[in-house]
């Protein structure tokens, strides 16, 4: 007699009440926001190295670069801080696609779909712990840079705003490389995907030079792009005033950015989620 009992799981262990789904889902995220700060906490030196990073990226431009590029209406230093935030959340949202190929090739994605749990939980979780990093490296930043000359010139609701900002824009991308990690064949296809997008973006932006010093042609693509509109607005935040550079209307533009990126690439995350192996 066979006696070989093939388990499946049981998703109606849990069942949220009626109206408390969204608490449901939101408790499930938490959770997986949780172990993912832990495991942050476990791999110190990955920590090390990432917050090395951006001190390098502040220094290299502050004194090597710094002496060679003019900016009318401010000092170099300060036109550079915004371009730094922005390319470091940016270049840091790779490890959300990072992580996941790995927990998806390791059979640890497969796990969580057997569980009772929100399905948007394990991209919630994920995103939700590179956001709180992504606290900790813009603080960083502002620190290295207020050692290096950088000055806040406007006052800090405008300035928290910005960060808030920067904030957003991150968050919204980081569900943009979930899916990448989802696609991905492993781990390290995950982050060589990503830098044919992210170095298009940052570097033909005004994040580091003023878009003007830039041919003709390349110009249209960095004026609308959104790291150049987004960059504009921490400038317009931090610094203040209206030049050939920023204005007013790069805050909203980059919020629309921002808004729009999280609108349009969260479903689609949790889209390829439910169809991941």
């Amino acid at each position: 007699m066979n006696t070989t009992a093939t388990l499946t799981p049981d998703r109606t262990i849990r069942q949220p009440p009626t109206g408390g789904r969204l608490r449901w889902a939101v408790a499930d995220a938490l959770t997986v926001t949780w172990r993912n700060l832990i495991n942050y906490t476990r791999i110190p030196d990955a920590i090390f190295f990432s917050s090395i990073q951006p001190i390098m990226f502040v220094l290299l431009f502050r004194y090597v670069f710094g002496g060679a590029i003019h900016v009318p209406g401010t000092t170099y230093v300060n036109y550079l801080i915004a371009g730094v935030y922005v390319q470091t959340v940016m270049f840091g949202a790779v490890s959300t696609s990072v992580g996941l190929a790995e927990d998806l090739h390791k059979g640890l994605i497969e796990r969580f779909r057997a569980l009772p749990m929100a399905r948007s939980a394990v991209l919630a979780g994920r995103t939700t712990a590179d956001l709180v990093r992504n606290v900790g490296v813009l603080l960083l930043i502002t620190a290295v840079g207020y050692l290096v000359g950088f000055r806040v010139q406007t006052n800090a609701v405008e300035f928290v705003a910005g960060l808030l900002l920067v904030l957003l824009f991150a968050y919204g991308l980081s569900w943009g490389f979930a899916i990448i990690g989802l696609s991905a064949s492993n781990s390290e296809t995950a982050q060589l995907a990503a830098f044919p997008v992210l170095f298009p973006l940052t570097f033909a932006s005004s994040a580091f030079v003023p878009v003007t010093s830039m041919p003709g042609w390349l110009q249209a693509f960095a004026v609308h792009q959104p790291v150049s509109q987004l960059v504009d607005a921490m400038r317009q935040l931090m610094l203040g005033g209206h030049s050939a550079y920023w204005s007013s209307s790069n805050v909203w533009q980059a919020l629309a950015w921002a808004v729009g990126l999280l609108v349009v690439l969260a479903p689609l995350a949790v889209l390829r989620y439910r169809r991941a192996a």
